[in-house]
């Protein structure tokens, strides 16, 4: 730990300071030698009378540990003799109003497991990295194929007793996501939070990876192991809102310190937390610090901003009117991360019409370089609810979607939020039976990895899996047993590899020039194919909504020549009935929707289909 500086104290109050961890918390002071002689408490408190230290060091009795108050504008500070490595502690904080409060250290690396709340003193430098080659190679991903597993750590394997530690369960989890063909995981909230039933969305410790999982260098290594086997790792995090268990930040020194000062503001009465006040600089730097922390200590690769709404919007209500002190946060951060590195993914969970979220600052964007596109999730979803007879009247829950399409960059995401309190599993939201449930499956999946966006899909969710996720227990590993859901994650792994080898799908996600419609007005027979382009290549995607069998479907194709099925969702292979092309197939001349040629494939039911243009021999 370095003092504290008058330049610290200016940028943190002003909201310019991004290492605010150098200086707030704990941290071992150490002799020439590398020798740990003393243990320096430090933290920011400008309402607080008085401050002790209470530990298991000092047998929890703070009157032994005052803290001076080293500047005027509330910085704190103490300097304890001796290595006092994993010691608990809290910040015992007097309080204007002659209250004594129980605070964890808000800059603490690491915490008590669950139930109990203190910090815990550690070292967290010293971990030798073998990402270097991640790092130096890793690109930016506008023009590369993006499919990210969305993962919750104590649900993807536990063991006996309860979760498998970061340093067990990396090897399994790399091993399965390369198999799978994802390019990165998402980690739902990994810093230290109070309550499994919150899965890490109501967090008191921004600095610390969770104690459920293991110690910080624990984390390090689960990073560093997937970096070297090609993986990106993004963190789920949320920035607008906190806790309000008694230890955490809110209420920090018996005031509304990072906080809005008013309740109406600062009450989200749906989650229980308090938002945060972006207008005051201590909470810029606070949270500007928390994301900088995460990609210099950990390597990780972004972001997922939850809840963007409630940013942009005070209450996530476009009635109650802009906070603009948080859109311009957002952009700060955006101006910091791709300072950094302009390779980092800042992707925003935002379900407003909000304009220019995912452009550049310099653009008058907000600065997010992806967006989740709610929108095609939402009517995609709902479209494949409805029964096949009856999906003619919602056609437009599939062409809408491409509307607006390029208007931002989006990631399209069937995330932890859609298979639970009882909405139901992909597979399950789907109608008929089993078998016509498997079949929607495929399909479905056959339009979200075919469609123009990145991609990201919970865990659980590749595999069919029937129930609901339940983060008190784990996967239903078991449905590999069963020939249906073998077939069915068999699907799955050649649709990714089709997805990530062919650019037609992912080269101009972004731009309009990598997609054009074929078939987009058969809504008596509930059929859509559309086209997909990159420089080099063109393909055609055919999807029938419906259990009719069509021996000779004609659609309009941009080219003259033969056109390769390359995947067909009907096989035996993925528990289909076995309806496909077998031989590539020669164009005919002629009309058919804008197209001067034509092919007529056999379209099985409830059927994904993708053709390659292989030229004219």
């Amino acid at each position: 730990m370095r003092p504290i500086q008058d330049h610290d104290v200016n940028e943190y109050l002003l909201g310019k300071h991004d290492q605010a961890y150098a200086f707030l918390g704990s941290h071992l002071i150490k002799n020439s030698q590398g020798k740990v002689i003393a243990t320096e408490f430090s933290l920011y408190a400008p309402n607080a009378k008085e401050v002790r230290l209470v530990s298991s060091f000092n047998n929890y009795e703070g009157w032994k540990h005052v803290l001076t108050q080293i500047h005027p504008m509330g910085f704190w500070r103490i300097e304890v003799p001796g290595d006092h490595t994993w010691a608990t502690y809290k910040y015992e904080i007097h309080t204007l109003d002659h209250r004594i409060i129980y605070k964890a250290d808000p800059f603490a690396h690491y915490a008590e497991e669950r139930p109990n709340t203190a910090s815990k003193v550690t070292d967290i430098d010293g971990y030798v990295w073998h990402d270097q080659e991640w790092l130096y190679k890793k690109k930016k991903v506008y023009q590369e194929p993006l499919l990210i597993y969305e993962v919750h750590l104590g649900s993807w394997r536990r063991k006996f007793g309860g979760y498998k530690p970061f340093n067990e369960i990396v090897d399994e989890l790399v091993s399965y996501v390369l198999e799978q063909g994802f390019t990165h995981v998402e980690l739902l909230p990994i810093y230290e939070y109070p309550l499994d039933d919150s899965w890490g969305y109501q967090g008191t410790g921004f600095f610390a990876p969770t104690s459920r999982y293991g110690v910080p260098m624990d984390f390090m290594y689960f990073i560093d192991r997937m970096h070297q086997a090609g993986i990106g790792v993004i963190l789920d995090w949320v920035l607008g809102h906190i806790c309000k268990d008694a230890h955490g930040l809110s209420f920090f020194d018996g005031t509304p310190l990072y906080e809005f000062p008013d309740q109406d503001r600062r009450e989200n009465v749906t989650w229980g937390t308090d938002n945060l006040d972006f207008s005051k600089g201590i909470t810029r730097s606070f949270m500007l610090s928390a994301l900088n922390f995460w990609v210099d200590y950990f390597h990780v690769d972004g972001y997922r901003i939850d809840a963007v709404s409630n940013l942009i919007y005070y209450l996530g209500n476009k009635n109650k009117g802009v906070n603009h002190d948080a859109i311009q946060f957002l952009r700060q951060i955006s101006f910091h991360l791709f300072g950094k590195d302009d390779r980092i993914l800042f992707m925003a969970e935002d379900s407003t019409d909000y304009p220019y979220v995912t452009h550049p600052v310099s653009s008058g964007g907000i600065g997010f370089n992806y967006k989740w596109n709610m929108g095609f999730m939402n009517d995609v979803l709902r479209y494949f609810k409805e029964d096949p007879i009856h999906r003619k009247f919602h056609h437009d829950k599939i062409t809408f979607g491409l509307v607006y399409a390029f208007n931002e960059q989006f990631v399209l995401p069937f995330s932890h939020d859609e298979v639970v309190h009882m909405k139901g599993s992909l597979v399950n939201k789907m109608p008929g039976d089993y078998f016509q449930k498997m079949a929607n499956w495929r399909l479905l999946i056959t339009l979200w990895m075919t469609h123009p966006g990145k991609k990201l899909l919970m865990m659980g969710q590749e595999f069919a899996q029937f129930s609901e996720w339940n983060f008190s227990g784990e996967l239903d590993w078991h449905l590999f047993t069963y020939p249906a859901h073998d077939a069915a994650n068999r699907f799955f792994r050649d649709l990714a590899q089709v997805y990530r080898h062919h650019d037609g799908l992912y080269q101009y996600d972004h731009h309009p020039k990598g997609f054009e419609w074929s078939v987009v007005d058969d809504q008596a027979q509930s059929i859509f194919a559309y086209i997909r382009r990159s420089d080099i290549e063109t393909l055609v995607v055919v999807l029938n909504m419906t259990p009719n069998v069509h021996e000779s479907y004609e659609i309009g194709v941009p080219l003259e020549g033969k056109y390769e099925e390359i995947l067909n969702s009907d096989k035996e292979i993925y528990f289909g009935s076995g309806q496909y092309n077998g031989v590539p197939l020669k164009t005919f001349k002629g009309n058919r929707q804008q197209f001067q040629y034509y092919i007529k494939p056999k379209i099985g039911p409830l059927t994904g289909m993708i053709f390659r243009y292989q030229g004219k021999k």
